[in-house]
Formats: C-alpha cells, structure tokens, sequence
C-alpha cells in the first residue's frame, strides 16, 4: 500500500510541475523565443554529473535550456535505487539577481524503503559565474557517490552574440 502511495505521490508532483503557459515553456525550453522575449531570455549551462568516493567521475551530462526569468527549467535524473528531480528558476532583480534551487529526491534502501527528501535554496547569482549544486547534500556516510550539479546562466542575447561571431571565424 505504501509504494502505491508513494508511486501516486510521484505522478502527482511531475503532473503538477507543468507549466500553466505551456506555449511559452515550451518555445523556452526548444531554444526558439518570440522576439519580444529575446532581451529578457537567459540561457542555462547545466553540467550534471555523479562523482565516486575518490572525486572520479562516473557520469557527466551537459544540458543547455533557454529560460524566462522566473519561469522553472528542470532536470531529472534517475539510477538505480534514486530519482532526483531538480528545478532551476532564475531571477533577475535590482538588488541583485538569485537563482532558486528546488529539489525533490526519492531514494529506495532494502531496510527502510523509499525515502523522500524535499529541498529548497536561493542563491545569488552573477551572470558567467558557475553556480554549484548539490542536491544530496555534501559527503554523506550514507551515499558511495556525489551528484554535482555546476550552472552557469547567460543572457540569451550574449549567446546568440557569440554564436554568431564563431559562426563568422569559421568562414
């Protein structure tokens, strides 16, 4: 009965993580933004990673999403015995810009069961700067591994600058 609940308790979060406007999300999330948006538009580098003991890496992924401030980009990551789900909102404010970090871990162990543990953080956050996240916390006696997440966020129209200089040396 309980892994029933946990299982429709897993559903239920993804089904109400969907964004309310899912026409603007998802043109964020494709990289194709309306060009009224473009100047508000900030890209996401997302190098996700699982590291061992040792500090060697065992897995590594890079993502690259197109974001509108204070519009959710998520990640998910799922091994054998855990799932980590993780969502990035950044926002850009006068008295400085933050970035908040919302976590939500599921983590299956023979004795106990499934576990579940919720996280939330803001961080300032200074655009070029890598941003490090981790969502199982730092060392812990009860994980063999790390899971490392370094963001970094850039003004959209910063990126296109530079893809388009590149573009030209390549000529």
């Amino acid at each position: 009965m309980n892994r029933f609940l946990c299982l429709f308790g897993v559903f239920f979060i993804f089904a109400a993580s969907i964004p309310i406007n899912a026409q603007d999300q998802q043109q964020a999330s494709t990289g194709r933004i309306a060009p009224g948006l473009r100047r508000q538009a900030l890209v996401l580098n997302i190098d996700a990673r699982v590291l061992e003991e040792g500090g060697g890496v065992i897995w590594n992924e890079n993502n690259r999403k197109v974001a509108i401030p204070g519009s959710p980009v998520g990640i998910k990551m799922v091994g054998s015995n855990v799932v980590v789900v993780v969502q990035f909102t950044p926002f850009i404010r006068r008295q400085g810009n933050v970035l908040v970090a919302q976590g939500q871990i599921w983590i299956e162990d023979p004795q106990r069961g499934i576990s579940y543990y919720t996280s939330i953080q803001t961080i300032p956050m200074e655009f070029n700067e890598p941003i490090y996240f981790f969502p199982l916390g730092g060392e812990s006696p009860q994980f063999t591994s790390t899971i490392e997440i370094i963001l970094t966020v850039i003004p959209y129209n910063e990126t296109i600058a530079d893809q388009e200089e590149s573009a030209g040396n390549d000529r």
